[in-house]
């Protein structure tokens, strides 16, 4: 049976269900998808291994504003499923890193489910977003230029296959991309197709705050939840914390960006992060009005890739609003960020916030980089991450 075969065939009885019967859709739409897949010679069947039924799926957008010519500029593209069978209270917000889009959420490079149906199969509602100009959320020149998509040697140094190049000390550690990555193999070229144009990292300001405004708008939209960023939108996601501490549920920081004040040291060129953690504004206490009154100071720390940390000059201010959320650091064996989480959760526990840090080779898995949750044991790493959602959110 083909798609067009299986569409046309769930269309027509749907148009013959009496009126009583759009009840019995959802269970007659799972039956079509196993019976299609086994006519199709599995292909379906063996890359979703049991079907899906949603209660309702969707899009929307939220945040932005009016510019001078009356376009809207800074808003974000939401899209959302909720499972018939919904058996948590928070729902799971996804959020892409840099050069990314939500796609990446949807489906690994090789074809398998990826975390938004992982999340949804545990009964988990997740919505998924494309960060402010970016994807399907609509770019103005009001933001200024856009950078290009990374090119296929950087995407292999930094995630793919950074076990060739020696760039950092753990890279070497690097096993679980899910194919060569070269040029020409379908599941690389499939991740390349998929790097998207975005805002410069550098200066951080402007993404941090125009990606915090509309995850604000979104929680403020959707009610209480769970927010899971990647890689670059840590930044903006301490400020959601910091803005909405009743209606961020839990953080769960995939490799946030970092580390703190000099972000991207050692790796790249330092980026200045004038209030510590983020480059706009958030609540210390004593509370601090300007960037000028943080003190910074670089401690010794015992890790094996990290001699020194920045943290703030003693006596340190605290981060209230942090504090009062259950928050999980979650780090690769082999990925970039082994140069600075160390840094990050020193610096969060020296401002009073007590987040749990995960290492995933210290509970035996190993080989993973930066793109844990797209590599050959992405639903491993994402049942660390249920675990410790049950014990922290339920």
């Amino acid at each position: 049976m083909t798609w067009k075969e299986f569409s046309g065939a769930f269309h027509r009885a749907f148009v013959l269900l009496p009126s009583f019967a759009p009840a019995l859709v959802p269970a007659m739409l799972a039956v079509m998808m196993v019976t299609a897949a086994a006519q199709d010679g599995g292909r379906l069947d063996s890359r979703r291994a049991a079907s899906l039924v949603l209660q309702r799926e969707g899009n929307f957008f939220v945040g932005g504003s009016y510019n001078a010519r009356d376009q809207f500029v800074g808003q974000m593209y939401v899209e959302y499923r909720i499972p018939r069978t919904q058996r948590h209270a928070y729902p799971i917000i996804l959020v892409h890193g840099g050069g990314q889009i939500g796609a990446g959420w949807n489906e690994t490079p090789d074809g398998r489910e990826g975390w938004t149906q992982y999340f949804l199969r545990q009964g988990y509602a997740v919505y998924v977003v494309d960060q402010p100009a970016r994807g399907r959320s609509a770019y103005n020149s009001d933001l200024g230029p856009l950078s290009d998509p990374f090119d296929a040697v950087t995407a292999q140094q930094l995630w793919a296959a950074p076990e060739r190049f020696d760039l950092w000390p753990a890279a070497r550690l690097h096993t679980q991309w899910v194919g060569p990555a070269v040029k020409g193999d379908e599941t690389f070229d499939q991740f390349m197709r998929a790097q998207s144009d975005a805002l410069p990292l550098t200066p951080l300001d402007l993404q941090e705050r125009l990606t915090a405004d509309a995850l604000v708008a979104l929680l403020d939209r959707i009610g209480p939840a769970i927010l899971v960023p990647h890689s670059q939108p840590g930044f903006p996601s301490w400020l959601v914390v910091d803005r909405r501490p009743d209606l961020v549920k839990a953080l769960v920081q995939l490799e946030p960006g970092g580390p703190p004040v000099f972000a991207l040291a050692p790796l790249f060129s330092p980026v200045r992060i004038a209030w510590g953690l983020t480059s706009n504004p958030i609540t210390y206490s004593p509370s601090v009005s300007d960037p000028s009154q943080l003190s910074f100071t670089q401690v010794p720390v015992d890790d094996p890739y990290v001699t020194t940390c920045w943290v703030q000059a003693e006596p340190a201010r605290q981060l209230p609003n942090l504090q009062r959320v259950p928050i999980l650091m979650l780090t690769s064996e082999a990925g970039y960020n082994t140069l600075w989480d160390p840094c990050t959760v020193a610096y969060l526990e020296q401002a009073g916030v007590n987040p749990t840090w995960l290492r995933l080779p210290d509970l035996g898995i190993r080989g993973n980089g930066h793109f844990y949750f797209i590599e050959k044991n992405s639903d491993e790493v994402a049942g660390v991450v249920l675990r410790w959602l049950k014990e922290h959110t339920e």
